[in-house]
C-alpha cells in the first residue's frame, strides 16, 4: 500500500492507466475490436461470401478512384438507400481511412444489416495493397 500512497508513484500509475486507455481507444472505437477487415480479408470475402462493398465517400472522391463493382452511397444517403442493400451478405463499408466507416457501420447495424463491417485502413490501405481501383482519373 505504501507504493501507492508515495506522490511520486502516483504519477507512474497515472501515466500507466492513460498509456493504456490509449491503446485501447481504437478498440472501443470499432465496438470491442469487431467490424474492421484488412482489404485482403475484404477480397476473401468478397470470392467467397459475395460480400457488397459500400463506399460512403463524396462524389468526387468515389469518381477519382474506387474499389471495382463497390456501390457509391454517400453517407447522407444511408438512410435512403439501406433498403437496396442485400441482408443476407456481408457489407463492408469504405471510406478514406477507415475511420468515418466506424459510424456508417453502426448505422447501417441499427437500420436492420446483421453483417456489416469496415475496411480497416479505407481506400488508402486498398491502393497501398496494390489492389484494383477503378473510377474516372
Amino acid at each position: 500500500m505504501e507504493f501507492f500512497a508515495d506522490p511520486g508513484n502516483l504519477l507512474l500509475i497515472v501515466v500507466a492507466i492513460g498509456s493504456g486507455l490509449m491503446l485501447a481507444w481504437p478498440m472501443l472505437q470499432r465496438g470491442g475490436g469487431s467490424g474492421a477487415v484488412s482489404p485482403s480479408a475484404a477480397v476473401q470475402m468478397m470470392n467467397h461470401q459475395h460480400a457488397v462493398l459500400v463506399d460512403i465517400r463524396g462524389a468526387d472522391a468515389f469518381n477519382a478512384g474506387h474499389i471495382p463493382q463497390a456501390r457509391h452511397i454517400p453517407l447522407a444517403e444511408l438512410d435512403k438507400k439501406v433498403a437496396g442493400l442485400p441482408k443476407n451478405k456481408p457489407v463492408i463499408v469504405v471510406c478514406d481511412q477507415g475511420r468515418s466507416a466506424v459510424g456508417a457501420a453502426k448505422k447501417l447495424r441499427s437500420l436492420g444489416l446483421a453483417e456489416v463491417t469496415v475496411l480497416e485502413g479505407g481506400m488508402r490501405a486498398w491502393s497501398t495493397a496494390g489492389l484494383p481501383v477503378t473510377g474516372n482519373k
